[in-house]
C-alpha cells in the first residue's frame, strides 16, 4: 500500500485500538477511509488523518508529555480542508496547485480558496465587490535604488482603509470573501504603485493582479503577466505554516479580516519565513560577485554561515513550487545563469534541491523586477490562504488558546 495509506490493521495499531474501534471511528465521523483499488472489499485509511487522531489521543492521555512536539514542524494542529501537501505535490481543495498556476486566474484561485469554487471568481472579484476604502492612506517613502518595504506599506494602508471600510467587521461566510476582494485590491495597488515608482492607482473592478502588477513593474515585458501569476498562486498557501497559524489565531478572537492579514503580514516578514527571500537575495549576489556558484557556497560552508533556500522538510524530492517558477524564469530568460549555476551547485555539494524562495528570487530577476520583489509576491499570494484560512476559523466560532507547561520557579 502507498506510503501515504494504512490499511485497517495498520491504522489500528497505529491508534493501539482494535479493528472493530476503528470501524466504530468511521461509523462516528472520527475518521474517513475509501476503497482499495483492485480490492472491491477493502478499505484504507489516511496516514495523516491517523496520525493526527493519535496526536490528539496522546494529547488527552498525557498532556504534559505529548505538549513538548504538539508544535513541531510539521505536526498537524488544525483541521483544515484547504490545503493538502502529499506525495511531494501540493494541492488546493484537491487541486494540484501547480496545474492551477499554469491553467487559472488569480482571481479563480481565491474564489477557490474562499468559496470552494474555482469557477467563479470573475464574479467575485467583479463590479459588485466594491471597490477598496479610498481614503488617502499615511503614504511611506521608498527608499533610493528601489529599495522599498512592501510588508510595511500594505499593513499601514490596510490599517488605514480598515477604518473607513463599513463591511470590516462582517464576518459572516458570504460576507468575508467581499471583504477579501477589497483587502486584496488595496494590498495589489499598494505593491504595484511602490515597487515601479509610479503613483498608487487602484486596478479596476475585474482586472486581474497579474496583469496589474505587470503593467507597473515590467511593461516591456508581455510574458510577465502569465509568470506573475504562476508565482502569486503557488504563494497563495502552505498549510498551517507560520503565518497561516497566526492568521487563525488572530480570526479565532474574532478581529476583522483586516487585522488577520496584518497579523500574517508581521509574521511573514520574519527571517525563517517570507523575509527568507532576501537571504536567498544576498546569496545570489554573492555568487553574481564571485562570479563562482562552487566557491560561493563553499565559502559560505567555511564561515559557518547557512545556506538560504535549498531543503524543504515536506518536500525531500524537491518543492515542485521551486520546479515551475525555475521552469518559467528559464523560458523567460534564458541568458541568466546565475541561478540554475546555484541549483546545480547546491545539488552537488549541499544535496538539497531548491525552495519556493528561490524560484521567487529567479523569477524577479527573470523579468528585472525591483528589489524586494519575491517578498511583494509572497505576501501577495499568501493573502489569499489568510483570508481563507479566517473563512474557516470564523465558521468554527473556537477560540484558539493552547496551555503552556509553566517551567519557571514554584510560588513562594
Amino acid at each position: 500500500m502507498a506510503d501515504d495509506f494504512l490499511t485497517a490493521e495498520e491504522a489500528a495499531n497505529s491508534l493501539g485500538i482494535r479493528v472493530a474501534s476503528l470501524y466504530a471511528y468511521v461509523s462516528r465521523g472520527m475518521l474517513t477511509s475509501e476503497p482499495i483499488p483492485g480490492e472491491p472489499r477493502g478499505r484504507r485509511y489516511r496516514r495523516q488523518e491517523i496520525e493526527r487522531l493519535a496526536a490528539r489521543k496522546a494529547l488527552r492521555r498525557d498532556p504534559e508529555s505529548a505538549v513538548p512536539t504538539a508544535l513541531d514542524f510539521g505536526a498537524p494542529l488544525l483541521e483544515s480542508a484547504i490545503t493538502l501537501i502529499e506525495g511531494g505535490r501540493l494541492y488546493y481543495r484537491g487541486r494540484d496547485a501547480s496545474r492551477l498556476a499554469r491553467s487559472r486566474s488569480v482571481e479563480d484561485v481565491a474564489a477557490l480558496l474562499w468559496t470552494g469554487g474555482a469557477e467563479d471568481g470573475a464574479d467575485l472579484f467583479g463590479p459588485q465587490s466594491g471597490s477598496p476604502p479610498n481614503d488617502d492612506p499615511p503614504q511611506i517613502e521608498d527608499a533610493a535604488d528601489g529599495d522599498w518595504d512592501p510588508i510595511s506599506r500594505c499593513q499601514v494602508a490596510l490599517a488605514s482603509a480598515a477604518g473607513s471600510d463599513p463591511g470590516a467587521w462582517d464576518l459572516r461566510p458570504k460576507a468575508v470573501p467581499r471583504t477579501g476582494v477589497r483587502i486584496f485590491r488595496r494590498m495589489v495597488a499598494e505593491m504595484s504603485a511602490a515597487g515601479s515608482g509610479a503613483a498608487e492607482q487602484l486596478p479596476a473592478a475585474g482586472t486581474g493582479a497579474a496583469a496589474q502588477l505587470a503593467a507597473c513593474w515590467a511593461p516591456e515585458r508581455p510574458e510577465a503577466a502569465g509568470l506573475l501569476r504562476a508565482a502569486l498562486i503557488l504563494c497563495a498557501d502552505h498549510e498551517l505554516n507560520v503565518s497561516a497559524f497566526t492568521a487563525r489565531c488572530v480570526a479565532s478572537a474574532e478581529s476583522s479580516p483586516y487585522d488577520v492579514v496584518i497579523a500574517g503580514l508581521s509574521a511573514l516578514r520574519g527571517r525563517r519565513h517570507g523575509g527568507h527571500t532576501a537571504r536567498v537575495e544576498a546569496l545570489l549576489d554573492e555568487v553574481n560577485s564571485l562570479g563562482d556558484a562552487r566557491q560561493a557556497l563553499g565559502e559560505r560552508l567555511r564561515r559557518g554561515a547557512q545556506v538560504p533556500g535549498f531543503g524543504h522538510t515536506l518536500y525531500p524530492a524537491g518543492d515542485p513550487r521551486a520546479a515551475l517558477l525555475l521552469e518559467l524564469a528559464a523560458k523567460a530568460a534564458p541568458e541568466v545563469t546565475a541561478v540554475p549555476a546555484l541549483v546545480a551547485a547546491a545539488d552537488e555539494i549541499l544535496g538539497e534541491k531548491p525552495t519556493l524562495d528561490v524560484g521567487l528570487v529567479a523569477l524577479a530577476g527573470a523579468l528585472d523586477l525591483p528589489r524586494a520583489a519575491p517578498l511583494a509576491l509572497f505576501a501577495l499570494g499568501r493573502t489569499l490562504g489568510w483570508i481563507g484560512h479566517a473563512i474557516e476559523q470564523y465558521a468554527a466560532g473556537r477560540l484558539i488558546r493552547p496551555r503552556a507547561r509553566y517551567t519557571g520557579p514554584a510560588p513562594g
